[in-house]
């Protein structure tokens, strides 16, 4: 679905990303891991349109893939990205309403009636359903960051983007995400693209696992290479596992009478 070809990031004379190649296969979940400074966060700028690549092309279904944010490609940041001004149910409903309204923000009659129950059926599936009118002032971390999932996911993107999604949480809240973006990927047919320092939660989460590194360096010009994919690890029995659980979940549902 997604691929990447001879993608170079640099900055001025510092080198960031060099001669990265990758196809992503539709529905998969990919993790990727490296130190600190090898690019992580820089190619997932790219991929999501906040960035150009400085040499290479993106392509999605064959097609170029515009060079700006579009609705296909959602995002979660390490740090809550939501209004602090608007409710719970305000921020879930600003995507739809700048779709459908780009210049006024805001819905009204029918329009608003179908948005608003949209918004509402995405938090009853991140578990937000109880929290409708609360601000973010009023939430704990996690409730912040299952409210960004929403938003993000309230337009349907086929790609999801999390940057360091669950860094800045608790233990016990870190295991309640994961369970609730496990369900969600598998529920709304994603393909995700993680980037974590968490070398277990990019095992445990992926069905591959991208290890980005510096395969040259110069210690006398130290920017003058770029970090590279250095291991590429397909968890093929992971993979299989979860497309038959999808596979039992459409079944169940056809022969229940659900679309």
């Amino acid at each position: 679905m997604l691929s990447l070809k001879n993608l170079w990031v640099e900055y001025g004379d510092k080198v960031v990303l060099e001669r990265i190649s990758l196809d992503i296969t539709e529905g998969s979940f990919v993790s990727i891991i490296g130190p600190s400074g090898a690019g992580k966060s820089s190619l997932l700028r790219v991929i999501l349109g906040q960035e150009r690549p400085t040499r290479g092309s993106i392509t999605l279904d064959g097609t170029p893939l515009p060079a700006e944010c579009g609705p296909d490609r959602g995002v979660v940041f390490q740090r809550y990205s939501v209004f602090p001004h608007l409710t719970v149910i305000g921020n879930t409903l600003l995507g739809l309403e700048f779709s459908a309204s780009p210049f006024a923000a805001r819905l009204f009659g029918s329009q608003r009636r179908a948005a608003v129950g949209e918004a509402e059926a995405m938090l009853e599936s991140v578990g937000l359903a109880d929290s409708r009118h609360l601000y973010p002032a009023q939430m704990s971390g996690g409730m912040q960051q299952r409210l960004a999932i929403a938003q993000a996911l309230i337009k349907r993107p086929r790609i999801l983007l999390l940057d360091e999604p669950f860094g800045a949480l608790d233990p016990g809240i870190r295991a309640d995400m994961h369970t609730l973006i496990t369900q969600l990927w598998r529920e709304h047919g994603l393909t995700i693209i993680m980037v974590t320092h968490d070398i277990k939660e990019a095992f445990s989460l992926g069905t591959r696992v991208l290890t980005l590194d510096k395969r040259r360096h110069d210690p006398h010009a130290p920017h003058r290479y770029g970090a590279g994919v250095v291991y590429d690890l397909a968890l093929t029995r992971k993979a299989a596992m979860i497309a038959e659980q999808a596979s039992i979940t459409i079944d169940a549902n056809h022969n229940n009478g659900h679309d």
